[in-house]
């Protein structure tokens, strides 16, 4: 029968994400509206939001934090365009946007001596093949595939090479092992349901060293200048800003990370993603008609969930279409690239009795459609 409880939230979008619980736009009440990002408030919000950042996640203390334009695509390739060259490349493709980090180093870049490790949508590359005498460059989860790295035991302490890790719909929801990751880029929009457009850029001290070491072939795009002079340019990492950011979206991100410091900081976060993963979990144990694209558990993502159904294209998008009309279940469709499926976001602003709700609706439209 045709489910009577929706979801309080149906917003299951991957990007921009779901604002957290409770959310209200009273909350941007204290931005420096009209005034100049370089002015004394405007930097010291944005060095607010530094600072709480990096003690939320308990990054260690030599480790530098920056707000960058153009959302983590801009910070991840912020980081590739300044970093690598020096050493070959070992680049693993899982899914979409690795896939593209894969194009702007052969193609845009045109590095030579790089290794592209491919699997398809589901499965995970061989990763003990990394060659860690080269800069090896990663996803940690794959947003349109629903596969993550399970962890960071792969990775050697005493590596020669730098570890660039895309951890945009990771950080915030999984145990990341800070010291094994020498460049780490994520963006507002996902874990926290901030704004998009802005980046954040997270350095180690040997990828600052290689920053300071290195000048690349390259023109550099003035987005991109992490050098001033002879030197890093420090007021990155300090709330000067390399290009004018929205004070307002600054300050829906401050809201964001109060609300973490309300539900039990990072491992609040991780504990509410686990158990909005869990939900689905029981679901597909029930189910026969449907599974996670992500082949082995240790690899599913607790935020990206994305799920595989026992229908073809045309019905897939039939049952997206009604979710969608009945305002129980937006934007849960699969990524363009990906499978036909679904993928319903499950990072921490998402509440698991919504996801216990919608899960009814899915059976329902399930067989509806069929």
């Amino acid at each position: 029968m045709k489910p009577t409880v929706k979801p309080k939230n149906p917003n299951f979008s991957s990007g921009p994400c779901s604002k957290f619980p409770g959310y209200c736009v009273d909350e941007l009440r204290g931005t420096p509206l009209g005034r100049s990002h370089r002015s004394a408030i405007g930097k010291a919000k944005l060095a607010e939001s530094i600072d709480k950042t990096k003690q939320i996640l308990g990054l260690p203390a030599d480790y530098r934090l920056g707000i960058v334009p153009a959302s983590d695509t801009g910070a991840f390739e912020m980081a590739m365009w300044s970093l690598l060259g020096p050493r070959g490349v070992d680049v693993f493709v899982w899914e979409s946007f690795s896939k593209g980090w894969s194009v702007d180093i052969t193609q845009q870049l045109k590095l030579e001596n790089v290794r592209v490790f491919k699997a398809e949508y589901g499965q995970l590359p061989d990763l003990s093949d990394a060659d860690f005498n080269n800069d090896v460059v990663f996803t940690w989860n794959g947003t349109t595939s629903g596969v993550k790295v399970p962890n960071g035991d792969w990775i050697p302490d005493d590596r020669a090479g730098l570890t660039l890790c895309d951890a945009t719909s990771a950080i915030f929801a999984m145990d990341l092992p800070y010291e094994k990751l020498d460049v780490i880029t994520y963006s507002w929009q996902k874990v926290l349901g901030g704004e998009a457009a802005h980046g954040v850029l997270i350095l180690s001290p040997r990828a600052v060293e290689r920053l300071l070491s290195y000048d690349p072939p390259w023109p550099m795009p003035k987005i991109f200048r992490m050098k001033k002079g002879d030197g890093l340019n420090e007021g990155i990492f300090k709330g000067s800003t390399i290009n004018t950011p929205s004070m307002l979206a600054n300050e829906d991100y401050l809201a964001a990370l109060r609300w973490v410091e309300s539900v039990g900081g990072l491992a609040g976060l991780m504990k509410r993603s686990d158990a909005n993963l869990a939900v689905w979990e029981r679901f597909v144990a029930a189910h026969s008609w449907i599974d996670f694209l992500a082949e082995k558990p240790e690899t599913r993502s607790n935020t990206s969930v994305c799920l595989k159904l026992g229908l073809p294209a045309d019905k897939v998008k039939q049952l997206v279409q009604l979710l969608d009309s009945e305002g129980v279940a937006y934007d849960c469709g699969s990524y363009r690239d990906a499978p036909p499926g679904l993928r319903f976001w499950c990072g921490a602003t998402v509440e698991a009795s919504d996801l216990e709700a919608v899960t009814a609706w899915l059976e329902w439209a399930y067989n509806e459609v069929k």
